[in-house]
């Protein structure tokens, strides 16, 4: 249902919906982790040999530019992962691993609304990340 509602909105938009870009819209949104262009990449490729790389960087491009995926970047590698944005939430972030987890909180203040006031900015999209030490690093430490 998400799939086909993205894909309407693409269409209204339009923006072209080719195989490649439905393909890595579906991967994106089925994904339970931050997978980076590399994976996305490599996990695709069987099932379109013809795809490249760059391909992959340029729909998840178009992805983030339209407000349906974000681009996480961690000072950690200085990679970029994304996420499917079917609902805002955090992300907690493992400062030794860079594990990354979403954060699914209900009873959060509007924290957007809250900045609008404060500052006068149309606040356009939030990206919230919090970084600690994971529960396996702090096994290996302890």
């Amino acid at each position: 249902m998400i799939y086909e509602e993205t894909l309407e909105e693409l269409k209204e938009r339009h923006i072209r919906l080719t195989d490649t870009r439905k393909a890595i819209l579906a991967y994106m949104i089925e994904s339970h982790e931050h997978p980076s262009a590399e994976k996305i990449y490599q996990d695709l490729l069987p099932n379109y040999p013809s795809m490249s790389l760059a391909t992959v960087y340029n729909n998840l491009k178009v992805l983030v530019d339209e407000g349906f995926v974000s681009e996480l970047k961690l000072p950690q590698d200085n990679t970029s992962y994304y996420d499917f944005l079917g609902h805002h939430h955090p992300h907690v972030i493992c400062q030794n691993c860079g594990r990354i987890v979403d954060v699914m909180l209900t009873n959060l203040p509007d924290v957007k609304l809250a900045i609008q006031a404060e500052t006068g900015f149309k606040i356009t999209k939030t990206q919230t990340m919090i970084y600690g030490i994971c529960p396996l690093c702090q096994e290996k430490k302890a």
